[in-house]
């Protein structure tokens, strides 16, 4: 079970604590708005009222005891930049941040987090692949050449072995596993077979990915 601190809880924040929460770890949320802090504090382990650019508040709750923070503050670029390189000065071992632009992103890796993620760049892309491409059910960037999918067979595939596919030399990617039903496989083999309404797992070069699309 791992500590993590959450600062900044609006709805990208309160959702990050709240499931961290019910995975089963310690959850520390902290918010400047005492109405936020009241409405998850059932939600989480602890949740206090702090400016989060304040290092001497934050310095007596003793951060640098937390294994991840993870600072969600949006609204306000210089309060997201102040408590990233106050927490990583108090010592917590791992920091995620929220960043608004690729300057903003810059910023927060010269100052010290470990990841920055743009959730509402990487919510419209996931919505956007999906509108434009029926058979893809998930998309995540992994650079900005490269990406995961989820994706749904094609007709072609059906009933046929990874073997007898060769999608590696013909596409040009690599499957990391194989939904079917409830059951994954997460390390196929040359002779599993691909069911109609199988869901693969793919990894690849954006170009070689949007041949798969349809």
């Amino acid at each position: 079970m791992k500590q993590f601190v959450v600062i900044g809880c609006g709805r990208f924040g309160s959702s990050v604590a709240e499931n961290l929460y019910k995975l089963g770890h310690d959850v520390l949320a902290i918010d400047g708005h005492e109405e936020t802090v009241q409405n998850i504090s059932d939600k989480v382990t602890h949740a206090v009222q702090v400016d989060a650019t304040d290092e001497h508040a934050l310095r007596s709750l003793g951060l640098r005891n937390f294994d991840v923070a993870v600072i969600t503050i949006g609204s306000h670029i210089q309060s997201s930049i102040m408590a990233t390189l106050i927490v990583k000065e108090l010592g917590v071992k791992y920091v995620v941040a929220k960043a608004q632009s690729e300057l903003h992103a810059k910023v927060l890796y010269k100052i010290g987090a470990d990841r920055v993620v743009f959730p509402e760049r990487d919510m419209g892309m996931r919505v956007a692949h999906n509108l434009v491409a029926t058979n893809i059910l998930d998309y995540i960037e992994l650079a900005p050449e490269y990406s995961i999918m989820e994706i749904t067979t094609i007709d072609e595939w059906h009933e046929k072995t990874l073997l007898d596919l060769n999608i590696r030399s013909r596409y040009g990617i690599n499957i990391m596993a194989i939904k079917h039903g409830n059951h994954i496989n997460v390390s196929p083999t040359a002779n599993d077979v691909v069911h109609r309404g199988d869901v693969l797992v793919v990894i690849g070069h954006n170009n070689d990915l949007k041949r798969l699309q349809k």
